[in-house]
C-alpha cells in the first residue's frame, strides 16, 4: 500500500514539475493571452533588396522605434531578397518567432495568386498597416505624351504599341497598378506589353528609349524629374501629394480616369501570435504612426498616413484579395 501511495505521489510530483516547466516555456515563447514584451532584439525583415519601398519602410519604422524610445529592445533590419517577397515570407514562417516581423504590401496578395509562393497573407498575423504609397507613370522628357489621356488614347487604338516597364514581375506591383488604371481608361489590358526590369533598370530603359512608360513608386521619380530627364504623366493617388516636386504630379482622377491604386504598406508576424504579442506591436506601431518623426518621414517620401490595427488590417486584406484576384483572372495570371 505504501509503495502504491509513493508511486502515486511520484507521478503527481512529476506531473506538477512538467506543468511548471511547460508554463515557463510558454511564457518565454509568448504563448497564452497575457501581456507580452520582447525578451531579445526584434528583427524586422524587408523581403527585398536595399533601397526599395519595403526596405525604406522597415528602416524608417525601426529608426523611429529606437530613436523615439518607443521600444526598449534593439531593432535590427535585415534584407531577405528573392521571389517577389517569397524568400522573406518563408524565412518568417520557418522562424515562427514573435521577435521576427516583416513589412509587406500588395505583392503579399499578388504573388500567392500567381503561383510564385505557397504562403499568403492568411499564413501570417497582420499587426498594423502604416502608410499609403502610390504609383507614378513616368516617360522620358521628350516623349510625345503630355498626359495620361494622350497615352491611353494611343493604347486604346493599339495597346501593344506601348512598352510599359516596371521592376516587379508580371502580375505583381508595378504591372498591376498600371493595368488597373489603364482598364478604367478603356484600354484592353490583356494586350498591354509589360516588361520586367527586376535588376532595377526601369528608369534606364525609358531614358534610352527601349521602353516607353515606367510604372513605379512616386518617390522613385523625383530626382529624375528634378534633373529634367523625365516627366510624370499621372499618379494613382486620390489627390495630389504635398511637396515641392510631388505637388506637380497630376492624379489620374483629375484627368478624367475614375481610378486609384494604393500601395498600402504594413507589418506582419508569424501565423500563431498570441493576443498579447499582437497588442504589443499594435501599440508600438501606433505610437510610430502618431509621432512627429514619422510624419516628417511620410512627408519626405510622399507617403500618406494609413494606420490600421490588426483587426481592421485583416478585414482590409481579405477585401483586397477579392478585388485584385478579379483583375488578375482577367489577365490570365491566377495560378490554378
Amino acid at each position: 500500500m505504501k509503495k502504491h501511495l509513493l508511486g502515486l505521489s511520484f507521478l503527481l510530483m512529476m506531473g506538477m514539475m512538467l506543468a511548471a516547466c511547460s508554463g515557463d516555456s510558454n511564457q518565454a515563447s509568448g504563448e497564452g493571452d497575457g501581456e507580452w514584451s520582447p525578451e531579445k532584439p526584434v528583427e524586422i525583415v524587408a523581403p527585398a533588396g536595399a533601397g526599395g519601398g519595403w526596405d525604406t519602410t522597415a528602416r524608417s519604422v525601426g529608426k523611429v522605434l529606437e530613436e523615439e524610445g518607443i521600444m526598449e529592445q534593439n531593432i535590427g533590419v535585415v534584407n531577405k531578397e528573392g521571389g517577389g517577397g517569397a524568400v522573406g515570407w518563408s524565412y518568417i514562417n520557418s522562424q515562427n518567432n514573435p521577435h521576427n516581423i516583416f513589412v509587406s504590401s500588395p505583392p503579399l496578395i499578388f504573388v500567392p495568386l500567381n503561383g510564385q509562393s505557397d504562403l499568403s497573407h492568411k499564413d501570417f498575423t497582420p499587426l498594423a498597416n502604416m502608410i499609403a504609397d502610390y504609383g507614378a507613370f513616368a516617360v522620358a522628357e521628350d516623349a510625345k505624351w503630355e498626359n495620361l489621356s494622350e497615352l491611353f488614347d494611343d493604347m486604346k487604338d493599339d495597346p501593344s504599341s506601348v512598352t510599359v516597364v516596371g521592376t516587379s514581375s508580371p502580375g505583381s506591383m508595378d504591372h498591376m497598378q498600371f493595368v488597373s488604371i489603364a482598364k478604367k481608361a478603356g484600354v484592353d489590358i490583356k494586350k498591354i506589353r509589360y516588361v520586367s526590369a527586376q535588376d532595377g533598370g526601369g528608369m534606364t530603359q525609358i531614358l534610352n528609349g527601349s521602353a516607353d512608360v515606367y510604372s513605379t513608386g512616386i518617390a522613385e521619380t523625383v530626382e529624375q524629374v528634378k534633373a529634367g530627364k523625365v516627366r510624370v504623366l499621372g499618379i494613382t493617388a486620390e489627390e495630389r501629394i504635398e511637396g515641392d516636386v510631388l505637388s506637380t504630379f497630376p492624379t489620374a482622377k483629375e484627368q478624367g480616369i475614375d481610378a486609384t491604386f494604393v500601395n498600402w504598406r504594413g507589418f506582419f508576424g508569424p501565423g500563431d501570435m498570441t493576443e498579447g504579442q499582437v497588442a504589443y506591436y499594435e501599440e508600438k506601431l501606433k505610437e510610430v504612426s502618431d509621432s512627429d518623426a514619422f510624419a516628417e518621414i511620410r512627408k519626405n517620401y510622399g507617403w500618406n498616413e494609413m494606420y490600421m490595427n490588426s483587426e481592421e488590417y485583416a478585414k482590409f486584406l481579405d477585401e483586397q484579395r477579392e478585388e485584385l484576384s478579379g483583375l488578375m483572372e482577367e489577365l490570365g495570371l491566377v495560378s490554378n
